[in-house]
């Protein structure tokens, strides 16, 4: 649906270009259906003003008619909003990090998230660090347009040096972005260090930024916890990506059994070369983690520790589909799991809430005769910081349990 466009002047004076809202939102991510109309001079990538219903001054954000999602609320707020402003996010998302104490020592990493979209006002830029490398993803015409501009200014707050830029083909389609779908003068490849591991990421052939940071906490209690269950501990790794997990239970936690279990043949690569790097020894097995597990369960397999870390099943509210694989895949994990067994499962469906996913679980363990006896309920770490305005944002739920 196209955004009206402002016919007559407006009821009293504002800053060119605006827009504004039919309905009142706090919620960065604007609809067409929520705005009234916009100033003529508004044009797809500007920064607009951002009025409400009562035509008072709201906030300011990114504007681009033709977009899902039309409207990105960058600021609520009276003041006028202009670039310098939008620098100051960059560095306030900087100084975010450098205050967080899990990355505060380069030797124990040097891999983290620096800008991530809503949860730091800066709605359609994902920037993760790699070492020195930048690892850049947009969703946003109006953060394309300056990102030229910005760079700069991260790698000098950062002490980076290079970036790749990454754009969806069908982010690209939505948001009229005409540019390649990566660029950048990044080489493909870049090795980061995380709590004494090694991890190789692919830009090229990676997921999303080419590294789950998300997970870099919950990789370290795994770790702890394998530890404490002893160096004969099992552990099973399902969609296992490149290996994170499997690794922290390898190294971190010096469990001498370890499988790592993935669809995808070139995450398995990565995973090996991951393994590599570090000298360790883990069982890699390229296979569909619902096959895998059904024929484990045939073959009456157990293990101490089952990991269940699988890619987004549930992409909108309506996706039952997704929520289903949720349920099997964990009912099939469950049945691998000894009685007393460590169970560690995650989402990162972010139209799935922690409640929700949470009975989803409960309710694939009973169907299967098993108990669980929840420890701690985690998530992303502090570099993935989720806004009241956007509380979907917080995406990523791992559970913790044992397994009765």
């Amino acid at each position: 649906m196209p955004v009206p466009r402002s016919s007559r002047p407006p009821p009293t004076e504002r800053t060119h270009p605006w827009v504004q809202l039919k309905y009142f939102t706090y919620h960065p991510q604007v609809y067409s259906r929520m705005l009234g109309a916009a100033s003529d001079d508004a044009r797809a990538g500007d920064l607009v003003a951002v009025y409400d219903k009562d035509g008072q001054r709201f906030g300011a954000g990114f504007f681009n008619p033709s977009a899902h999602v039309p409207l990105r609320v960058l600021h609520h707020g009276q003041e006028v909003v202009d670039e310098a402003f939008l620098e100051g996010l960059l560095d306030r998302a900087c100084e975010l990090r450098e205050k967080i104490p899990s990355l505060a020592d380069p030797a124990q990493t040097d891999a983290w998230r620096v800008i991530s979209s809503d949860g730091d006002s800066l709605s359609g830029l994902t920037v993760d660090k790699y070492a020195d490398i930048l690892c850049v993803q947009i969703h946003s015409l109006g953060v394309h347009q300056r990102i030229e501009k910005w760079l700069p200014r991260l790698h000098q707050r950062l002490g980076t040096k290079k970036a790749t830029v990454r754009v969806d083909p069908s982010i690209a389609r939505i948001e009229r972005i005409t540019a390649p779908a990566v660029s950048g003068d990044a080489p493909p490849v870049v090795k980061i260090r995380e709590h004494g591991m090694r991890f190789e990421v692919d830009f090229a052939a990676g997921h999303k930024t080419g590294f789950f940071c998300d997970q870099r906490e919950n990789r370290k209690k795994l770790g702890e916890w394998v530890k404490r269950l002893g160096p004969s501990t099992r552990v099973a790794d399902l969609c296992c990506y490149t290996g994170g997990f499997s690794l922290a239970a390898k190294l971190l936690g010096g469990a001498e059994d370890v499988t790592g279990v993935d669809l995808d043949e070139k995450a398995i690569e990565q995973a090996k070369r991951n393994a590599n790097l570090n000298q360790a020894r883990v069982n890699w097995v390229h296979a569909d983690a619902f096959v895998w597990a059904r024929q484990m369960v045939a073959n009456k397999e157990t293990w101490d520790v089952v990991v269940v870390d699988p890619p987004k099943f549930v992409f909108d509210k309506e996706d039952v589909e997704g929520r289903i694989k949720y349920r099997d895949l964990n009912g099939l994990a469950l049945q691998l799991a000894k009685p007393g067994a460590l169970f560690l499962t995650c989402s990162c469906s972010g139209q799935i809430s922690e409640e929700e996913f949470t009975d989803i679980v409960i309710a694939a363990a009973h169907h299967r005769g098993r108990k669980l006896q929840f420890l701690e309920r985690t998530g992303a770490g502090p570099d993935h910081p989720v806004m009241s305005t956007c509380p979907e944002s917080r995406y990523l739920k791992a559970l913790w349990a044992r397994v009765w």
